[in-house]
């Protein structure tokens, strides 16, 4: 286990495994934390507060997980959500945090202010995560994570319509497959 990463045991197996896609963040202080409820959201990622004024290399981060998600009018635990599905959301939220990562403290706090008051900064901010969730070979989870949440009865529409309007729907995934894989191809031939 990394000392820099403070994980809850219930979900410890999905944490790990969206990880292992992000070697880069092994020495990056991440604390993952169940919160009572997460407005909006089933998880939230962002610096801590007192690293928000550090330089990029020793800020902390914090990925907030709702403890409940509502489906339909019922409640259920975020722990009883399937294993990939979990892997998928956590995997966005490492997104996020690779994003925050190459972002210095002015850039970082205006993207804060956007995120809070602009719309379709939202909907870059969260198209960003997935784009680095897929880049990183996570579309797997990624895109049960969408189905899961697209095509499940019980969740309700306006949920479903906020993850069509602010996220990467699964062509555009597919698009970043291709142009990852196309760049991937490139790179081989050069060092060739």
């Amino acid at each position: 286990m990394n000392a820099q990463h403070i994980i809850p045991n219930s979900i410890s197996k999905e944490i790990h495994k969206a990880l292992e896609y992000y070697p880069e963040l092994e020495d990056t202080h991440i604390e993952f934390r169940f919160k009572p409820n997460i407005k909006k959201s089933t998880m939230q990622a962002r610096p801590t507060f007192g690293s928000f004024f550090r330089s990029r290399e020793n800020r902390s981060y914090v990925i907030l997980i709702s403890e409940t998600f509502k489906i339909a009018d019922k409640q259920f635990l975020t722990t009883h959500i399937p294993s990939d599905i979990l892997i998928g959301w956590i995997g966005h939220e490492l997104g996020h945090i690779m994003d925050y990562t190459h972002r210095n403290k002015l850039n970082l706090m205006w993207f804060g202010i956007k995120y809070v008051l602009s719309d379709t900064h939202i909907v870059e901010a969260e198209r960003a995560a997935d784009t680095y969730a897929v880049q990183h070979n996570m579309e797997e989870y990624i895109l049960k994570t969408k189905d899961f949440i697209l095509n499940n009865a019980d969740i309700h529409d306006a949920y479903k319509l906020r993850i069509k309007k602010y996220y990467l729907s699964p062509e555009e995934i597919m698009d970043v497959i291709e142009k990852r894989n196309t760049e991937a191809t490139a790179t081989e031939s050069i060092a060739q």
